[in-house]
């Protein structure tokens, strides 16, 4: 292929402007990454990135004076976020690498597009195009790469996961997604250097992996990843015995037509021990809400006749994953309400109760939480005499 239709990208807001601020059409800017590697796949493309030989100052400066907003995002590594139209873009002067810190680099600005090429990832990544003609610039065979569906390492493998850690996960995440085989020179660097994942911060590791499990077909990838004790120093408790449980979560989610969820995915397949879940929730930094979630999966019991009364409990999330996790059948006729699910509030308080004779107390909280037991097994009725009616029954008063 020799070129991409400009059509693409003509229409998105603000592209001309900016397109003409950064003197596009004296080859001085051009398209970079995955938006060329996803429109060359004929993929939805959301986030467009710019590859520019202007230097990040002048860069601000013609965006200013063109009534752009200029959002100095990572200028030590020659990143500018432009405002155009209400969208923004990445725009990042060309660099080469001075020195790298396992994740970290020192750079130099440089005006050689090949140069910039170079400290790039991956071949499929590393491919350039013309914002005005759609003329692609490739270096290093990414588009025979991108044809073959190969993901393959610029350069010298071990070297470049030494320069960034957290290229080994992202050589499996974009495995996943677009190779149906594992480059052989790439998995063996990324086996050989597995140790290198302790470096990583916990919360990098946590969002390289969700990603991949959320793609379509991850469990070839995650079971070439366990067969190479890729996780077993920051993850040992993911081991292939559980593979087989993610493909049955996956024709459930398919079957019940629930987006994939890497957060549940990842509970499918660490130990259902709500201890273990919590260690692992912790070690990776996920949010309160998440954590409860893992735990919450880690417990595989049945869901009630009516989930709404174990989404009242644990929330409608953490049910739908209960359901799916489970392999209930009823996940496709609850997952919609649960995605819609708010949290009844009781229509009654201990004042009702008090009012209706109980004495101030311990005594109060307990039996309105009697009350709501009934409550929610009556399916949350709004009426407040009918909940009055509950409480009058449990304090059997007349």
């Amino acid at each position: 292929m020799t070129g991409l239709n400009p059509s693409l990208w003509a229409d998105r807001p603000g592209m001309g402007k900016l397109l003409r601020a950064l003197s596009a059409e004296a080859g001085e800017t051009r398209l970079v990454g995955g938006a060329v590697r996803d429109w060359l796949l004929k993929l939805p493309v959301s986030d467009l990135d710019l590859a520019t030989r202007l230097s990040p100052q002048a860069v601000i400066e013609r965006l200013e004076a063109a009534g752009i907003r200029a959002v100095p995002t990572g200028l030590a590594h020659g990143t500018v976020t432009a405002v155009a139209g209400g969208t923004p873009y990445e725009v990042t002067t060309l660099r080469r690498d001075v020195a790298t810190f396992g994740r970290h680099a020192e750079v130099a600005f440089t005006p050689d597009w090949k140069e910039d090429a170079a400290r790039r990832d991956f071949t499929i990544n590393a491919l350039y195009a013309d914002p005005l003609t759609g003329e692609l610039f490739d270096w290093f065979a990414g588009l025979e790469d991108l044809a073959a569906r190969r993901v393959r390492f610029i350069g010298e493998p071990l070297a470049r996961i030494a320069e960034d850690h957290l290229r080994i996960l992202r050589f499996f995440r974009f495995s996943a997604r677009f190779a149906p085989d594992l480059d052989g020179p790439g998995l063996a660097a990324c086996a050989a250097r597995a140790n290198d994942l302790m470096a990583l911060s916990r919360e990098r590791i946590r969002d390289e992996l969700l990603k991949l499990l959320a793609l379509p077909a991850p469990s070839a990838t995650l079971s070439a990843m366990l067969a190479h004790a890729i996780l077993k120093p920051v993850l040992p408790e993911i081991v292939a015995e559980r593979v087989p449980g993610l493909d049955r979560l996956i024709r459930a989610e398919a079957d019940a037509h629930v987006q994939a969820d890497g957060l549940r995915r990842l509970a499918c397949i660490i130990p259902e021990n709500t201890e273990t879940a919590m260690e692992i929730g912790n070690r990776l930094k996920h949010s309160n809400a998440e954590k409860s979630r893992l735990i919450q999966a880690a417990t595989r019991t049945p869901v009630p006749d009516d989930p709404r009364a174990l989404a009242y409990s644990i929330g409608p999330a953490a049910t739908l994953d209960r359901l799916l996790l489970t392999g209930d059948a009823r996940a496709a006729q609850w997952a919609g309400p649960l995605s819609a699910y708010a949290r009844p509030r009781l229509p009654i308080s201990g004042k009702d109760l008090i009012a209706m004779g109980l004495a101030p107390g311990p005594a109060v909280s307990r039996r309105l939480a009697e009350v709501e037991h009934r409550w929610i097994e009556a399916g949350f009725p709004a009426d407040r005499n009918q909940v009055m009616a509950i409480a009058r029954d449990v304090l059997e008063v007349r």
